[in-house]
């Protein structure tokens, strides 16, 4: 016996067409490169992002053709989200902050036909330029300058096409958006998100134990649209209707703070290390941002300290955890209180905090070893795998790589975690990222945290460094609070508290900055280069 319902396909068209019809009037605020901020609504963002599929349409682009973009979070960006997927297309966001012969593979593997890139990013653009070929390049204009003759305007690309618009018969696992992951093990990878995956996604996240978002938020996504599918945030805040505000290129504290606070914001996504300078910020000049609401933070792409929980707290922006992957779409977990926790002392709930959170709706996790699933005892480590409908079944066109998904389907993410008996997962270290030291392991990641609990500590990563005699041992680069002393025996004793002997890092070197990803990571792949040849005082 089948069901009576509707076959009704879960593609984005009608999250569009939503926005269009119950939220016309609600803002779209884009920070342009200028500084200043550009107004529109999700009227507008409706009636261009169909034109942009209608001008796409026009131009001869199939379905399943690749647009790729080349551009910051702002209106123009969020209408290529939509608009192309609903002409049939696939959206191909580029990591704008990648070397120039990664981006050419990226372009070439994933054969992108056409590009829209902003005109601020043109030398990016120009720097590959002849690795790669697009049949065409549309240019959105952000200053006065002209735009190169081989080039198109998207302004004047848009305006020739008509309103006469209708979708093309789209099926939910059609392919929408196309994202590659970063590359720090072999070469980028391609992961294809489908119409389906898209919209169960956004449903997730638009739950009150997901990001727990509504049409009287007001969002503001500092984390990169060309990251992990944006984090997902464009299409649940758009399906929402919740005000959206675009930082564009400034995702420094006084950016950030300065637009929170004109524009009202309630909830805010970004990476650690943003947050780590907002901190800074606040302590600094406490009394400067006048915010009229708590701010909420969903905060991924790495573990946060429990000191920057403390901290923020002091200010009124409370942070989440959000656990995942460009695999994942990429909400895995979501580090929220369970209602059957809420009675525990505040320093166990920042205990809980710390951890990356509880499977989201429909994703099941487990923690592996060779011997099998690992008890949930909060102790017991493997590695975590995971599945559910917006977690990937493969890569793009590299048959190599099947070795990332279990026999029975489990995608293997190359985390070191446990799961404690309320299901909580708390990533132990990046399996690469382990120092494996006389035998026995340990946490870079654990290291990391407690050190930044140290009230003189801004940022500190810890990485593993070759040992005649123990083949790995912990070196710790930190980088102090402005105005602030610290010395090594004083870290050394500050960890001793928490950690034994053998586990402790054998130096300390301080640093004025710590190198990071294309997407605000702490780069350890640099620093393990730079370090190589460390001399170990005997």
């Amino acid at each position: 016996m089948r069901g009576t319902m509707m076959d009704f396909p879960l593609t984005l068209a009608p999250i569009l067409e939503r926005a269009g019809k119950l939220f016309p009037t609600i803002e779209v605020v884009s920070r342009l490169p200028d500084h200043s901020l550009r107004r529109t609504n999700y009227g507008g963002i409706y009636r261009r992002s169909r034109r942009l599929a209608r001008a796409l349409e026009l131009a001869g682009m199939a379905s399943g053709d690749r647009v790729a973009t080349l551009m910051w979070n702002h209106s123009a960006h969020l209408e290529a989200y939509f608009g192309v997927p609903v002409s049939g297309g696939v959206l191909h966001t580029l990591n704008l902050r990648l070397h120039p012969d990664e981006l050419a593979y990226i372009v070439n593997h994933a054969r992108d036909r056409y590009l829209i890139v902003d005109d601020v990013l043109l030398p990016v653009y120009e720097s590959l330029r002849a690795k790669m070929h697009f049949e065409r390049v549309f240019v959105v204009p952000f200053s006065e300058q002209k735009i190169p003759r081989a080039h198109e305007s998207y302004e004047d690309f848009l305006s020739a096409a008509d309103d006469d618009f209708a979708y093309p018969p789209l099926e939910e696992n059609d392919a929408a958006a196309l994202c590659f992951t970063s590359g720090t093990t072999g070469k980028p990878k391609g992961v294809v998100y489908s119409h389906r995956a898209l919209l169960l996604h956004s449903l997730a996240q638009g739950l009150a134990d997901g990001f727990s978002v509504g049409h009287h938020d007001v969002v503001l996504p500092a984390s990169s649209m060309f990251h992990a599918n944006g984090w997902g945030v464009p299409f649940t805040a758009t399906m929402v209707g919740a005000k959206l505000v675009l930082p564009g290129p400034f995702v420094d504290a006084e950016s950030l703070l300065d637009l929170i606070e004109k524009e009202k914001v309630t909830l805010a996504f970004a990476v650690p290390t943003v947050w780590f300078g907002v901190l800074a910020a606040l302590e600094k000049d406490p009394t400067r941002w006048k915010m009229e609401k708590p701010v909420r933070i969903i905060c991924g792409g790495a573990a946060v300290p429990e000191a920057l929980l403390r901290g923020l707290d002091g200010f009124g922006f409370h942070i989440t955890h959000l656990w995942g992957m460009t695999e994942t779409t990429p909400m895995a977990t979501t580090g929220t209180i369970k209602s059957t926790l809420v009675h525990r002392t505040d320093d166990e709930k920042y205990e809980i905090r710390t951890k990356q959170g509880i499977a989201a709706p429909l994703v099941e996790l487990r923690v592996m070893r060779a011997q099998g699933e690992a008890p949930w005892d909060g102790v017991t480590s493997g590695e975590l795998e995971v599945r559910g409908p917006w977690v990937a079944a493969s890569y793009f066109e590299s048959p190599e790589t099947t070795d990332r998904w279990s026999a029975d389907g489990w995608f293997r993410t190359g985390d070191v975690a446990t799961m404690d008996e309320e299901g909580y997962v708390q990533i132990l270290d990046r399996s690469k990222d382990l120092i494996k030291s006389g035998g026995e392991w340990i946490s870079s990641v654990d290291l990391e945290n407690a050190l930044m609990c140290h009230p003189g500590v801004r940022e500190a990563t810890v990485i593993a460094v070759p040992h005649p005699k123990w083949q790995e041992r912990p070196l710790a680069v930190v980088v102090v609070k402005e105005g602030i002393s610290v010395q090594p025996e004083e870290l050394r004793e500050f960890l001793a508290k928490k950690f034994a002997k053998w586990q402790l890092p054998d130096a300390f070197v301080f640093a004025t900055e710590i190198p990071r990803t294309s997407v605000g990571k702490f780069l350890k792949a640099k620093l393990r280069e730079q370090y190589a040849n460390w001399t170990w005082d005997s």
